[in-house]
């Protein structure tokens, strides 16, 4: 069992009464006292800067639309006050629930023939976005959940349930009112997951997780995709 890290701190004594007192009469010496445990931070920033996208499996039943869609992602760093090592991820911030199919504008729907126009699929969006300042901080430290394949996060803001999710995406099934944050990662999540582990074993205490959250300057509140999953368009009013 590794001992608890000493957080150190430099006092001043001059009680003759005192263990730690230096001699005759001299005041204010220094001394190293153990004053408190340290505990450290593991910081999780979600950005607004976008990197990329990736393809997710659509589940639901019953309706012929896409098997995958495709969802941008963002940059995500992770880091802890104590080695200050950095980590870089791609993470998603909106979360797409099928709405209805659409008949994609052109020559058949101007000819009044939509019929024989092509299908879309229209997603609704329902992400989670700082409403007041430039970035939302929580304390996220209780609310992990590990197994062996995955690690979540899952909490509430006010009415809205919020998961940041590591592991397989292929296996995650999203749930309507939940927004999600899913980490991508070469490994299937397993990356971060041991990140977090390493720093976790590193710092000894269990550490503080901060979760900080970088609005957006614009947020869509649906997409529209052809039938292979590629977004056709966003849709921002």
């Amino acid at each position: 069992m590794p001992f608890p890290e000493l957080n150190l701190s430099l006092g001043l004594t001059d009680n003759d009464g005192s263990v730690f007192y230096a001699g005759s009469g001299e005041g204010k010496v220094i001394v190293r006292t153990d004053s408190a445990l340290k505990k450290h931070t593991i910081s999780i920033v979600i950005s607004e800067q976008q990197i990329g996208s990736v393809n997710l499996k659509t589940h639901f039943e019953g309706v012929e639309i896409p098997a995958e869609i495709e969802v941008p992602t963002y940059q995500m760093i992770v880091t802890d006050d104590k080695t200050n090592e950095k980590e870089v991820y791609k993470v998603t911030r909106d979360t797409f629930f099928y709405k209805e199919q659409t008949a994609k504008k052109g020559l058949w729907s101007f000819l009044g023939l939509k019929f024989l126009a092509p299908k879309n699929f229209l997603f609704e969006n329902i992400p989670f976005e700082p409403l007041k300042e430039d970035m939302e901080m929580f304390d996220i430290s209780k609310y992990r959940k590990l197994n062996q394949e995955e690690l979540t996060y899952t909490f509430r803001k006010e009415e809205q349930n919020i998961q940041i999710f590591a592991g397989d995406i292929n296996t995650l099934k999203v749930e309507k009112g939940t927004s999600y944050f899913i980490i991508v990662d070469e490994k299937k999540g397993q990356r971060f997951i041991g990140d977090i582990l390493y720093r976790e074993k590193f710092l000894k205490l269990t550490p503080n997780v901060k979760l900080h959250i970088i609005k957006r300057k614009q947020v869509s509140k649906g997409m529209e995709t052809n039938k292979q999953g590629r977004t056709d368009r966003l849709i921002y009013i």
